[in-house]
């Protein structure tokens, strides 16, 4: 939802928003979204990556749904978010195909295909890419019809949020990740550059916000967020692991949340 709001917020400033554009995106989005975690249960289960999972049950590796239903919900996620974005490209531009095609394909092969990407540590890049950069710009253009420096710049905050949810996610997976073979971006870089880099992506979206506030001054309203952080960090800071790492997963998550609504207001408003 978070990068969908911003580039809405984006549209707005500049006088363009469309609401049933916005709600397509949002489709889109959602869909892309939940479909590609159906994708991961369906290829790490199949793996046998999720054997020793320390996060939240999945569907395949516990057994509570066949590999073959969870792989056909993954699909039915893509092809609604393809729907969705065929009637996007057929009232902007067709050479969004490609680009929702490039977001499928990102979305299957990040653990999915023979060489998925999330193994071998390009996890990070990918979601910064397309949950910020593709998500945020996309939706500004589909409503302006142009894409704006504005955009891209709005679209670093979230990039970097999502990659703060995906740092703590592999955080506490290290050590199943690493029995398991996967080579993520933590396996590579160990714990404690883990958690550097975790504090980074989730402080980060806030320095990126400075560029801004000349353009949209109630950008500034990020800044009430930043309280929030304060929990997580000491969290990670003072070595949570496993299992206590899925509630700062969760926060991580609600900040990214409480960010997109405040930097969204900012953008909107233009004076």
């Amino acid at each position: 939802m978070v990068p969908v709001l911003i580039g809405s917020g984006v549209a707005a400033g500049y006088v363009r928003f469309s609401w049933w554009r916005a709600l397509l995106a949002l489709v889109v989005a959602l869909a892309l979204q939940i479909g590609v975690n159906y994708a991961n249960d369906y290829s790490d289960g199949v793996r046998g990556s999720d054997e020793k999972r320390v996060g939240p049950v999945r569907l395949v590796a516990a057994g509570l749904a066949p590999p073959r239903q969870v792989r056909t919900a993954a699909f039915a996620c893509f092809l609604l978010a393809c729907a969705a974005g065929l009637a996007l490209a057929a009232v902007t531009s067709w050479w969004m195909l490609a680009v929702g095609a490039a977001c499928v394909a990102a979305a299957w092969f990040y653990t999915g295909g023979p060489r998925p990407y999330g193994y071998i540590g390009l996890g990070e890049v990918f979601v910064f890419a397309f949950f910020g950069v593709v998500a945020v710009t996309g939706t500004a253009y589909v409503q302006m019809k142009t894409l704006s420096w504005l955009g891209l710049v709005a679209a670093i905050p979230p990039g970097l949020l999502a990659c703060a949810l995906l740092i703590v996610n592999n955080l506490r997976d290290i050590r199943s990740d690493t029995q398991a073979g996967k080579r993520t971006l933590a396996v590579r870089i160990g714990d404690a550059g883990t958690r550097n880099a975790y504090v980074g992506a989730l402080i980060a979206p806030f320095v990126f916000v400075l560029p801004i506030l000349y353009y949209r001054p109630l950008t500034a309203l990020t800044v009430l967020v930043l309280p929030l952080a304060r929990a997580p960090i000491q969290s990670v800071r003072a070595g949570a692991t496993g299992p206590a790492l899925i509630r700062t997963l969760g926060q991580t998550g609600r900040i990214q949340l409480a960010f997109g609504i405040a930097f969204t207001i900012g953008l909107a408003v233009h004076f």
